[in-house]
């Protein structure tokens, strides 16, 4: 049969090169018991064309039964597919037939296959490998001949790499795939079926049909229509059902189109791309304050190194640490930017440096032992010598914590948060 005489037969409206690729696909493997995937969005038809390919089969004489796995609980599907035996589950009070037992010889379609639980799946793939299936509750083995037809609006290739659906399974279903074209993607067939909708509506309601100015034929054609040819269709019932005039324009006509799907054309798609740049340009500079922040706590302790090695740089690390790295990070004790520094970051001022009382430095102090250890297994950890400052401080000055702050290069306030943050009882 030819595409224009399966057009006729099943009422399909359209030309567009890829509305016809798929009727002749489906036209070719429907002499044939190979599994079919028809996959495409929501509205586009995607029963119709399982119906062709029963039609034309050589099971049409043979039950066809049309199952929505997202509308059956995952808790019953298994019975309603393959049956179950009496008192298999509460509520079982009979036996029952599965549509794989009463649909046999014939072709059962599996409407939003990626919403089957994963443990049906392992039912329907080894129906689909053998023919063979059990009745929920029984260890009987029976045979089945259905034909599989299964449709889906979703990328199931994407869900079998996030484990919702079995990869094999889907090789499976899909022997011969067909994609059914949105109706976006053949806006010549839109005016077609429009009219064809409104004079079946005219008819049913008896009126005289509505017809399109050009400016409205042209808002027709370049609307997205998010909801495809079922979203036409209910616009042409409420267009010739509520229109007052006959002729109806461009204005009429967006009356009766949603509103948030008018923001979706394509005139304004630049918006989205923008939003889209400036998130982006938002991560790349976080980014690049996490690596620049990784960089001068690398600094840091590469320099807290150099100064236990070498002990005469400690005042001119003091000096350093006072003047630069405490005005860019820390203001009375307080973090001045919105980020909050890794703790090592923001007192740089611990470093070992130069008192502001006469007295020596902490560091230079405990019979310089620290400078002779030369024991590569010592932690470098700037926190953990950040704590040791602290303590040796607070023994040096017996517990004052405003002459051991100020020895140390740093606010009252300041030593109060680190005593509660390395949990030091004075």
């Amino acid at each position: 049969m030819d595409i224009q005489s399966i057009k006729n037969r099943f009422g399909i409206i359209g030309n567009s090169p890829a509305l016809n690729h798929a009727l002749n696909v489906a036209a070719q493997v429907a002499s044939t018991d190979l599994s079919v995937l028809i996959v495409g969005e929501s509205g586009v038809g995607k029963e119709a064309f399982s119906q062709i390919i029963h039609a034309l089969s050589a099971r049409k004489h043979n039950p066809f039964i049309a199952v929505n796995c997202g509308a059956i609980p995952e808790g019953t599907i298994d019975s309603e597919l393959f049956g179950h035996e009496k008192g298999s589950f509460t509520g079982a009070v009979d036996a029952r037939k599965g549509y794989f037992e009463t649909v046999n010889g014939g072709t059962i379609f599996l409407d939003e296959i990626g919403e089957m639980p994963i443990g049906t799946q392992a039912r329907l793939l080894r129906v689909l490998e053998t023919g063979e299936f059990i009745r929920v509750g029984s260890s009987k083995v029976q045979k089945t001949d259905v034909r599989v037809i299964a449709a889906t609006n979703k990328e199931l290739l994407e869900f079998t790499q996030t484990g919702k659906f079995r990869e094999d399974l889907y090789y499976r279903l899909s022997t011969v795939p067909i994609r059914v074209p949105a109706l976006r993607d053949r806006k010549e067939d839109i005016p077609l079926l429009f009219r064809k909708f409104v004079i079946d509506f005219s008819e049913r309601y008896k009126t005289t049909p509505v017809q399109l100015d050009d400016d409205a034929r042209n808002l027709l054609v370049n609307y997205p229509w998010p909801g495809n040819v079922r979203e036409l269709k209910n616009i042409a019932e409420q267009i010739s059902v509520l229109s007052k005039q006959q002729l109806v324009t461009a204005y009429d006509l967006s009356t009766f189109l949603p509103e948030k799907n008018m923001n979706r054309m394509p005139v304004l798609a630049s918006n989205g791309a923008a939003h889209a740049n400036e998130f982006n340009n938002e991560r790349e500079i976080l980014y690049k304050l996490f690596f620049d922040m990784k960089k001068d706590v690398t600094e840091l302790k590469k320099m807290f190194l150099e100064i236990l090695q070498n002990p005469a740089l400690a005042g001119s690390a003091a000096s350093y640490t006072k003047e630069s790295l405490l005005n860019d990070y820390v203001s009375n004790g307080d973090v001045q930017h919105n980020i909050m520094p890794a703790p090592s970051v923001v007192q740089p001022s611990l470093i070992p440096q130069v008192s502001h009382s006469a007295s020596q430095p902490v560091i230079l102090h405990d019979n310089d032992e620290i400078y002779h250890h030369e024991d590569v297994e010592e932690s470098l950890n700037i926190m953990d010598k950040e704590k040791e400052l602290i303590i040796k401080a607070l023994k040096k000055h017996r517990g004052k914590r405003k002459d051991a702050a100020l020895d140390l290069g740093i606010s009252e306030r300041t030593l109060y948060r680190k005593l509660k943050e390395y949990d030091i009882n004075d």
